[in-house]
């Protein structure tokens, strides 16, 4: 990977476009959002997200989160299902990434997926990552843009700081208001099941929480009722 010299950015609407088009070219972009600043590239460009891997020393098996800017872009990546929607619904934009199956036609690159089935996938808040990805028009894979192991950026200055002259551009928007990485949620078996993967400390932690066990109480219900049901049929009167 070539070092470069960084360009540190202003939030212009000439910056943001210049931007959208390094990462249309394959480099790297540091931009912030409301949690951390995220190192991103192009999801679908398997070289550019080699380099994310290469440029933070983070092992290539595992996966990244895709950033993207609304919902209806989200579901160009994942298969989508009523629990799905309800968190996106109830919780995005934000810091919540929900883990799901990946289409099979999604134009990711592999290496963002760490070859598997599911993909991480949120919409940001921060209204800079917004104007960027919508500039951008498609998925940003970005983990913290920081080395792996060290503690996540919230100014430009740490970016610069951590991965010095790996990254082609900043985006200095100042401090992230979150200052943590997202919670992430691993949605499996059509909705079915609900798994907590990561939990941070943030406003929608404990609305969260009480979905994810109301979820849980219904989905025991439904199957103590149908258990009940299918056994009370056998009974013979």
């Amino acid at each position: 990977m070539k070092s470069m010299q960084t360009e540190l950015l202003p939030v212009t609407p000439s910056a943001i476009a210049r931007a959208s088009q390094r990462l249309r070219e394959g480099a790297l972009v540091a931009f912030p959002t409301e949690t951390v600043y995220g190192l991103g590239a192009d999801a679908s460009n398997t070289h550019a997200v080699a380099n994310i891997f290469e440029a933070k020393g983070r092992p290539s098996f595992n996966p990244l989160i895709v950033h993207v800017s609304d919902l209806a872009t989200a579901k160009r990546y994942a298969e989508w299902n009523a629990q799905a929607e309800n968190l996106a619904q109830a919780f995005w934009p934000g810091p919540l990434t929900l883990v799901l199956p990946r289409l099979e036609a999604a134009s990711l690159s592999s290496l963002v997926t760490a070859g598997a089935a599911t993909v991480a996938i949120r919409v940001p808040a921060h209204p800079v990552a917004q104007r960027l990805l919508k500039q951008f028009d498609g998925a940003i894979a970005a983990p913290s843009a920081s080395p792996s192991g060290q503690i996540s950026p919230t100014r430009a200055a740490h970016v610069i700081e951590g991965l010095g002259n790996t990254v082609s551009a900043v985006l200095d928007a100042g401090p992230c208001d979150v200052g943590l990485e997202s919670t992430i949620v691993g949605i499996e078996d059509a909705g079915s099941k609900l798994r907590l993967l990561r939990l941070r400390f943030c406003k929608l932690n404990t609305i969260l929480l009480l979905m994810i066990f109301s979820s849980f109480i219904t989905l025991r219900s439904s199957r103590l009722e149908n258990s009940l049901s299918d056994k009370l049929g056998r009974v013979k009167l």
